[in-house]
């Protein structure tokens, strides 16, 4: 049943264009937020005091959805920082210079790796192991750290999770919805994940070293050069033979990780907190190493700027992604039980009115189902609409005769491109920290060719149905 339009989704929808607008101007969204919040709430409740309390409420519920990201990125630079204070770093990435040749090298080279890693782990692990190993390596070859940042987000979290053959939660969801058989939607996504991916990674980088030979774009600092202000860091003590060893260490960890990941079945959040538990006795064991007696409060020193930036990072996306939350299931958590009770959520209720209004042909099938995984997709999870894509791609199917599997697959890609992390800024959160760029601007770079992926890959499913 069609929920009927009220005044909750429209703000909700002026709210969304304001803050596109603001990014897009560059300017500061967190006042726009918090006004957002606090129209839905008190609109919802029509209780001044509820409305008040939701903001902060909001704010709550954001911290605890995006805690264990923050705590792995934050962990995952404190220990970049013991490597590259005590010069394990210099000796680690040595290897991959002879690759990792200039900038272009070092863009698909790490894209490609971690696109491979995200089909089996999923991007945020992937993010990590990665980070702490290639991003030096990139950055000293002419990379910038933007072009690192997007590198692993448009192959990662875009083309590996759009598709996600090899664990298949993505499709399992669309599929199901669809009352389709797996392998039928994995199976019609194919062609376009890949067509998405490749147009867009490749007029990513198009743009990319367009702005670097125009001098907008230079190699710089990744997020193992935290601020050292007030740092009374102690001059390094390995001999070159201790580095070497922890050179080779670090690596073996990480592979070690990957071989238990594939052991015991880990994925997702359990690979994460695998590889933030293995980042943490790195940090312990080189601070001990390193600093003898002084390791006990190195350690801490490290973790201490780890967190620091972890939440330096994170501070200006709280309130986005806390306004983004109201659309999906965090309304009740945040607001309380106050919309209509046929309601599946603003968003998805948005894009189930998108998709009644619309006449029915394949060419209006394939766009509406783009713009219904899109819009579903901006509450930063990417997976909580596409059950509403697959449902939505049944029904038109049905009216048109053909195109199911296409369709669905369609909105998968539509959904996760823009909300599993390359376009909603919290959602692109562990690539932008590792690398130390602004989300914001990470998602800037991210909106132009992902628009033209979209486009293309649209065009190219009207043919296929």
């Amino acid at each position: 049943m069609l929920v009927e339009l009220t005044a909750l989704h429209w703000i909700y929808v002026i709210f969304i264009a304001l803050i596109i607008g603001f990014m897009v101007m560059r300017r500061d969204t967190t006042i726009v937020c918090i006004a957002g919040i606090f129209l839905i709430a008190i609109t919802a409740t029509g209780s001044l005091a509820h409305a008040v309390s939701s903001i902060f409420t909001s704010f709550i519920y954001a911290i605890t959805e995006l805690l264990s990201t923050i705590l792995v990125i934050s962990i995952i630079v404190g220990m970049s920082r013991t490597l590259t204070t005590t010069g394990i770093n210099d000796v680690m990435i040595s290897p991959f210079r002879k690759l990792i040749r200039n900038p272009g090298l070092a863009y698909w080279t790490i894209g490609i790796l971690m696109m491979a890693i995200s089909w089996f782990f999923w991007p945020s692990p992937a993010v990590a192991l990665l980070g702490a190993v290639l991003l030096p390596a990139a950055i000293r070859a002419g990379l910038p750290a933007l072009g690192a940042a997007m590198a692993m987000n448009l192959f990662g979290h875009g083309i590996a999770l759009s598709g996600d053959f090899v664990i298949q939660a993505a499709p399992k969801l669309t599929a199901d919805a669809a009352g389709l058989p797996i392998n039928e939607v994995i199976q019609a996504s194919v062609p376009l994940v890949f067509i998405m991916g490749i147009v867009t990674t490749t007029v990513a980088y198009y743009f990319l070293r367009k702005d670097m030979k125009r001098g907008r774009l230079s190699a710089g600092p990744s997020s193992e050069t935290v601020s050292e202000e007030n740092s009374d860091t102690l001059p390094p003590l390995l001999s070159i033979n201790q580095k070497r060893f922890f050179a080779i260490l670090v690596p073996l960890l990480f592979v070690a990780d990957v071989a238990a990941m594939i052991v015991l079945d880990l994925t997702g959040g359990d690979a994460t907190a695998l590889v933030g538990g293995t980042s943490i006795l790195i940090l312990l064991l080189i601070s001990l190493a390193n600093y003898k007696s002084k390791g006990l409060e190195k350690t801490t020193h490290f973790l201490i700027e780890g967190f620091q930036f972890g939440f330096k990072v994170f501070g200006p996306v709280i309130p986005i992604a806390a306004f983004f939350y109201l659309g999906d299931a965090g309304f009740t958590k945040i607001v309380g039980d106050f919309l209509p009770q046929a309601s599946q959520g603003i968003v998805n209720d948005l894009g189930l009115a998108l998709a009644s209004i619309v006449p029915l042909s394949k060419t209006i099938g394939a766009v509406t189902l783009t713009a219904v995984g899109a819009i579903t997709g901006l509450d930063g999870s990417g997976f909580s609409g596409i059950s509403l894509a697959g449902s939505v791609a049944s029904l038109f199917a049905v009216a048109i005769g053909k195109g199911a599997a296409t369709l669905t697959a369609l909105g998968q890609i539509a959904a996760i491109w823009v909300g599993g992390g390359t376009l909603v800024p919290w959602a692109l959160i562990p690539a932008a920290a590792i690398c130390n760029v602004d989300p914001f601007e990470l998602a800037r770079r991210n909106l132009l060719p992902v628009i033209i992926g979209l486009i293309v890959t649209t065009i190219a499913a009207i043919f296929l149905i």
